[in-house]
């Protein structure tokens, strides 16, 4: 710290010294002095990693850990205890709500990240410790499309190439606490082709992890769901669509249970689309919630075995005709509820807690709350001010694309609190002591 701040003085001193070299100065000072251990006589060895972060570009490095970046803050308006799990100046997001966050064991968080990208192109995934919040890169190169963390196992799947495959993600975590990673091959496993006629996008995992779905487009109004079985490596067609699909997500819980989206950009005539494969793999393909001319219906989740929760977007005035909010959907009986709506445009995204008793819903604006599903009254502010700037959803601020911890206790964000986009631990329940 004493040689980069000498930099910067004389940086001020002499006007004459461009940014590029004082910026040239402190990489080489970071190089230089960053691994020494002893100098005259002070040993320096508990220190040689305190350069090793993020928030300089980095290089792309399998199995790389990295020291902690959470950083704790009280909401300003409700007292709640916010922690910032990354804070570097570049883009790190969490997966998408359709997908799990969490690893299985619930011991680390899985996103993705720009950070070790070169001139501001490609993104990695990462994964931070829920014990010390340190970070460990888990893919590379080119790897990380289609990325799906494992429902019960300690695995995570990806396509490369068109070839579907497992990594031992548990084993890989393991050997980076130890500082002991191997080659990326010695993690990975090749588990089948999909066709080269057919590019897979957005892949889901069957609750059994025995198979992925995922969609193609067959051309500008057309697409495929497939299935790829992962032990005999069988691809099939189960159904063609004459719309673009969006947002597929498997049923963790059910066997053989997809939903997915009529995507376009936008709201869509009849957005949310339910297909099932029965025992003797007849396939059963369906709408969810069927919409009026009014509804602009978007971020459906899964809510337990048996239930969808979604929003019915409020924000324009054409839009108001029925009631809009957070809805809830029996998949076996067809039941509707409604959980409710708040002001300022209405709620955006939700997402529930596995028993289906807790919600948390988000606003363009960036407030978090959390409802109770069964008391649509009991509502309460979290935390605030994660789009701070925005009164649309249509900005560059973060979407904040919750999802609640496997446990109930914490919701996952997204957030321009900080920077244009960080990861945030939020507790569904601050009122108990933890």
């Amino acid at each position: 710290m004493k040689n980069r701040n000498k930099i910067l003085m004389k940086r001020k001193a002499n006007p004459f010294i461009s940014l590029s070299l004082a910026f040239c100065l402190l990489m080489f000072c970071n190089v230089r002095f960053s691994s020494a251990q002893i100098i005259e006589g002070k040993d320096y060895s508990s220190r040689a990693d305190v350069d090793h972060t993020f928030d300089m570009a980095g290089e792309d490095i399998f199995g790389q850990r990295f020291p902690s970046e959470n950083f704790t803050y009280p909401d300003e308006v409700t007292g709640v205890k916010i922690n910032a799990l990354t804070t570097s100046r570049h883009s790190s997001s969490k997966m998408y709500q359709t997908h799990p966050q969490w690893t299985s064991d619930g011991e680390y968080i899985v996103f993705s990240s720009n950070r070790t990208a070169r001139d501001g192109k490609g993104r990695q995934y990462y994964a931070v410790s829920m014990d010390n919040f340190e970070i460990v890169q888990i893919t590379t190169g080119d790897d990380g499309s289609n990325f799906h963390l494992g429902w019960s196992s300690g695995n995570a799947y990806f396509v490369r190439n068109n070839n579907i495959i497992e990594l031992d993600l548990h084993r890989l975590l393991g050997d980076s606490e130890v500082n002991s990673v191997g080659k990326p091959e010695d993690y990975e496993k090749l588990l089948a082709k999909v066709p080269d006629s057919i590019k897979p996008s957005g892949i889901g995992l069957d609750a059994k992890e025995n198979r992925v779905f995922y969609s193609t487009r067959i051309d500008e109004n057309t697409s495929a769901i497939y299935s790829t079985d992962l032990k005999s490596g069988e691809t099939k067609k189960l159904k063609e669509v004459p719309f673009r699909i969006g947002h597929l997500q498997a049923n963790p819980y059910v066997t053989g249970e997809v939903m997915y989206c009529w995507e376009t950009g936008g709201d869509s005539p009849q957005r949310i689309w339910y297909l099932s494969i029965g025992d003797n793999g007849a396939v059963t393909n369906k709408p969810l919630f069927e919409e009026s001319d009014s509804d602009w219906v978007t971020h459906e989740v899964f809510m337990g075995p048996d239930h969808i929760l979604f929003n019915v977007m409020g924000h324009l005035d054409r839009l108001k005709k029925n009631k809009t909010g957070i809805f809830s959907l029996n998949l076996r009986t067809n039941e509707l509820k409604y959980h409710g709506q708040t002001n300022g445009g209405g709620y955006w995204h939700s997402n529930a807690t596995k028993d289906g008793k807790w919600i948390a819903g988000d606003t363009f604006d960036g407030k978090l709350y959390r409802i109770n599903a069964n008391d649509s009254t009991d509502v309460k502010l979290l935390t605030q001010g994660h789009r701070g700037l925005s009164k649309s959803p249509f900005t560059k601020e973060a979407h904040m694309h919750q999802s609640v911890s496997p446990n109930g206790k914490w919701v996952l964000i997204n957030s321009s609190y900080f920077t244009d986009n960080d990861i945030m631990l939020v507790p569904l329940h601050p009122e108990i002591s933890r």
